[in-house]
């Protein structure tokens, strides 16, 4: 719901009937509309960081194409939900002009992102698939910046062209 209509539009009220349970419960769990959205992103991060150690983690294939594939496994759970993006850069976008707490939690979960795909970039450098000189924490940000902008364009047009055309723009030019 929070990826559907954003945290502003998003009423503890709506979420408690499409939940299903009383109001007690919700504060029960959470001190507030703004800890629930919080430990949405941690949960969402879990998801993220069970595709990256998955992806990221899978030996047998050489380390451009696990980082590609993390990406490409993103694209279809963007399919799965319609297209609506990335739960990160939707409440970004939404929040981080007005609340120093989500524009800092977010900016944190992109970075480990980032973080874990230039370990990977790193062993790919290593192994000589990128030149010598190329900076993977650099290219991660890189990465990562540029995939949440096509997901973006992506949401706008409900379509998964962007996501793919950043990626073979991407990967194109890092060989």
């Amino acid at each position: 719901m929070l990826l559907e209509r954003g945290y502003n539009a998003l009423g503890v009220q709506a979420l408690l009937s499409v939940a299903e349970v009383p109001k007690g419960s919700f504060y029960h769990h959470f001190k507030s509309k703004e800890d629930f959205a919080l430990q949405v992103i941690d949960l969402y991060m879990l998801e993220v960081h069970a595709g990256l150690n998955a992806c990221l983690g899978d030996t047998t294939r050489p380390p451009l194409a696990r980082v590609r594939g993390f990406f490409e496994m993103i694209r279809e759970k963007y399919r799965g939900d319609g297209y609506l993006g990335c739960l990160l850069g939707g409440l970004g976008q939404e929040l981080s002009g007005v609340s120093e707490i989500f524009r800092r939690k977010i900016d944190e979960c992109l970075n480990v992102i980032a973080e874990n795909l230039a370990a990977c970039l790193e062993e790919a450098r290593s192994a000589g698939n990128l030149p010598a000189g190329a900076n993977p924490r650099e290219m991660a940000q890189l990465l990562v910046d540029c995939w949440e902008g096509a997901a973006l364009r992506t949401r706008l047009r409900r379509d998964p062209a962007p996501l793919q055309t950043m990626l073979d723009f991407y990967f194109g030019q890092i060989r």
